[in-house]
Parts: structure tokens; sequence; C-alpha cells
């Protein structure tokens, strides 16, 4: 598929169709619609991801969420991500603006919601891919539950997140709230977000978003 993409440079095409589904999912997390039960995803139309939480995958219990701090570096080994994080609005047409495709190796941290670590959930956006290459998060959909997150903050910290979830939601029955907004209030959660799914030539779209959902499990000093 990212072969695919990248020959037909869906990566700048699709950037504000895309990107304005994040839009509508801050939007009903800015009503105070979370927590929610758990959810039914759509087809994963393409992408090699698991749907919610296989039965019986031991996870660890939760942490205390901590003091709030900005986010500087992701690392996400399961897919050899080490990334720098940089903060991200809107942008003019209303949608959450993603790092620009020549810094595609750059994590994009929505730095008016929560910060990774603190309770609530952090929201941290990357590209599959641009014109020419895979991009940051071209391997998120073949996370799992179990594995790790880790987010380094500008405080000296380092944040540890254990993955939980992970969706792939098609564009049509695409879950907002789940998405988006705070699984527990009482936990520190993050989310992993980027394309899915398979590119409709005629459209010039993404089926689907791909959603990993962890929740704050360590801290290291």
């Amino acid at each position: 598929m990212a072969d695919r993409e990248r020959a037909d440079g869906t990566g700048r095409l699709v950037t504000g169709v895309a990107w304005a589904v994040l839009l509508l999912g801050l939007w009903l997390w800015g009503q105070g619609i979370t927590d929610v039960p758990g959810g039914i995803s759509g087809p994963t139309t393409g992408d090699v991801a698991a749907v919610g939480r296989p039965p019986g995958t031991p996870l660890p219990p939760p942490i205390k969420p901590l003091t709030a701090s900005e986010p500087l570096r992701v690392d996400v080994p399961a897919t050899g991500v080490r990334a720098p994080v940089v903060g991200r609005g809107l942008d003019r047409s209303g949608a959450v603006d993603p790092p620009p495709f020549d810094q595609s190796g750059t994590v994009g941290w929505y730095d008016a919601g929560t910060r990774p670590g603190a309770a609530g959930a952090a929201l941290l956006v990357g590209h599959v891919d641009t014109e020419t290459r895979r991009a940051v998060f071209h391997n998120l959909s073949t996370v799992t539950p179990g594995a790790k997150i880790r987010v380094t903050r500008a405080d000296g910290t380092t944040a540890e997140f254990t993955v939980d979830d992970v969706r792939v939601y098609a564009r049509d029955r695409f879950d907002a709230a789940r998405a988006y907004g705070p699984h527990r209030h009482d936990r520190a959660e993050l989310r992993l977000i980027t394309y899915g799914g398979t590119f409709d030539k005629a459209t010039r779209e993404y089926s689907a978003n791909v959603v990993v959902s962890a929740y704050l499990t360590g801290k290291k000093s």
C-alpha cells in the first residue's frame, strides 16, 4: 500500500480532508463526550491492526498522572520510531495542522490539549508517508496491545505508556469520542494517530484513520 501511495503522491493531496476528521474528534472531545464504553471499529480495509484488545492480554496497572510538562520526543520501540515532537495547532481551514512534509520524521502534538503524562488524553499525530518516502507513523498499524511508548518531557522525566487498544476507524463509521476522548478520567492517556485503510484514487482520500490508545504505567527521571 505504501509504495502505491507514495507513487500517487497521496500525502499532500489528502492532508486537509484526513485531518478534518481529527478536528471533528477534537470538537466532540471539547464538548465533554468522554468516558465512553468500548466501541466497534470500522473494517480494517488493508491495515494490519488489532481490533480493540484481544481477550487475555495482560496489562500493567496505571500509575497516578504526572504534573503537566511539554513533550520533546516520542519513542515507539515496536516500530523503531524515535522522533522529535513539536507543538501544533489548527490551520486556516480549522483542521489540526500536522508537521510539514519536509519534516515527515517529526510527530505533532496538539498543544491546545493535554500534555502527555498529565490527566486526560494527549494527542500525537504524524504522517504515514509523503510523495517520495515513508513517514514517521508508517508502521503504526502494526503496534499491538502491551507495547510500550515513551515520551521524553521538558521537565527531564520520561513518561512510559502501555498500549491497550488499537483500532482502524473507517471514515463513515468514525467514533470521535472513543478515538480522542479519555477512556477513563482517572488516568493519563495517549493517542497516536495517522491515516489508515486504503487510498481511493477517485476521491483522493484515505478510507480510515489508525488510532493507537495507551495509558501511563511508568515514569523515569
